[in-house]
């Protein structure tokens, strides 16, 4: 008669799940028998260990049901005969999917068991560094696949194996909460140590920069949204300008909708104060040509990247800004604009622009750079009649507004009204400003210059 392998006894001296990587078998056993005689282990461990990182389920199962137990016992330990009994319960109802430890091999663990918190600290972490070697090593079986295959992109298949090798070495779980105390002294330092460019990006306009405490913070991702033909485009790369052109900031200009002839051109007009009609045609007067000799060196130095691409994934962006930042020491990223961003795959539009924004937002915050991305809004401002647009007016307002920290609204009277009493003039309307002041800053918009400008200068 065959045994049944669901009945079968399983020898614990070779029995591991996955081959490949260091061996941690001693260490899961050890870390097991621990959390057995205290179960007040699993708490301590919380922020260091993920049970998942178990190579042989038998002890990770042992973990759970030590977890599952302690809920309603209040014991110092836990024997063996009940975690026995929880497991063959749940084996019972088909819970567990594998055959756990016998109630002999449960015996022979608790009964050799001898932890502190400090050897089973250590175990766990030994355990946690041999699951990322596996993953490494699971990572560079993927990568040879992608490689050898006739499908192979370098863009994606590129970007796709540096995030996934991002998320090897950044442990999310890892943080570990910090007493008050402990941090109120920074609190104290920042009250009376005003905001330097080593700490915030400048915006370009004096009256954006008081609301903003001197600029854009890191880990940011701020919108700054219109409808067609109103200047975003102008705007971002005014602030492209003012962050690498005047203060040395290494910023990244990514734009799926101008090409390089036109973001060149508009930042010629804009700092050499040309008309950007005569740069298209070719007609710059001498006066005109020598304020631009004057200026192009200051362009030229400045560490101001321009990219003119025709599809832009998450992948994509945060493989080139991880280069970036190692290469050049990036700190600013506009994209013009959202909409035309490849989203990821999902169920509906929404659902895609949800997990865009978030993946936008975890950039900014995982590199500690700040993220501008232009919007289009929708037609609800063209149906009012002030014609001033809301937060509400995104597409998909609801995903962006929600993991934006700042959303600017961009306003010109003018462009429904060519005889306003406001010609020239533009609103950028602060919609949402996540811990600071919202309302409306009003710029001079010089857009035959390509530019936004502070009243102040005019």
């Amino acid at each position: 008669m065959t045994t049944d392998m669901w009945d079968a006894p399983v020898d614990d001296t070779t029995a591991t799940a996955t081959v490949g990587g260091p061996s941690v078998f001693e260490d899961e056993r050890i870390l097991a028998a621990s959390v057995m005689a205290r179960p007040d282990l699993i708490d301590e461990l919380a922020t260091e260990f993920d049970p998942a990182d178990f190579q042989d389920d038998r002890y990770r199962w042992v973990w759970n049901a030590v977890d599952e137990i302690r809920q309603n016992l209040t014991d110092d330990e836990i024997r063996w005969q009940a975690v026995n009994r929880q497991l063959q319960a749940w084996r019972a109802t088909g819970y567990l999917p594998i055959v756990p430890l016998a109630l002999d091999q449960l015996f022979r663990l608790y009964d050799e068991a001898r932890p502190s918190y400090s050897a089973a600290a250590w175990h766990a972490q030994q355990i946690t560094k041999a699951s990322v070697a596996r993953r490494y090593l699971a990572l560079g079986s993927d990568i040879n696949l992608r490689g050898r295959s006739a499908g192979f992109d370098p863009e994606t298949d590129i970007a796709a194996a540096q995030d996934a090798l991002d998320s090897l070495a950044r442990n999310d779980g890892a943080s570990t909460p910090s007493l008050v105390g402990d941090l109120i002294g920074d609190a104290l330092e920042r009250a009376t140590t005003p905001p330097t460019n080593e700490n915030r990006i400048p915006t370009g306009f004096m009256d954006l920069d008081a609301m903003f405490s001197g600029g854009f913070a890191p880990g940011q991702l701020v919108v700054i949204a219109a409808r067609p033909a109103i200047g975003k485009s102008t705007l971002g790369l005014g602030i492209a300008r003012a962050a690498a052109i005047k203060h040395g900031i290494p910023t990244l200009f990514e734009s799926l909708e101008m090409g390089d002839e036109e973001m060149t051109n508009s930042i010629l007009a804009a700092e050499a104060r040309i008309g950007l009609h005569h740069i298209k045609q070719g007609i710059v007067d001498d006066a005109g040509m020598a304020r631009a000799a004057r200026i192009t060196p200051k362009i030229a130095e400045a560490p101001l990247y321009l990219n003119d691409c025709s599809t832009l994934s998450l992948q994509i962006l945060r493989g080139r800004v991880r280069h970036m930042i190692r290469t050049v020491g990036l700190r600013l990223v506009i994209v013009d604009y959202l909409q035309l961003m490849q989203a990821p795959k999902a169920e509906n539009r929404q659902a895609e622009v949800s997990k865009l924004t978030r993946g936008l937002k975890l950039m900014a915050k995982d590199f500690g750079i700040t993220l501008i991305v232009l919007a289009q809004l929708n037609r609800g401002p063209e149906q009012r009649t002030d014609k001033k647009p809301m937060v509400s007016d995104l597409r998909e307002s609801g995903a962006i507004e929600q993991d934006a920290d700042m959303v600017i609204l961009l306003h010109r009277e003018d462009a429904y009204d060519k005889e306003s009493a406001r010609a020239g003039e533009a609103d950028f309307i602060i919609g949402k400003h996540r811990g600071g002041p919202t309302g409306t800053v009003t710029t001079a918009a010089a857009l035959h210059y390509a530019s936004f400008l502070d009243m102040a200068a005019t």
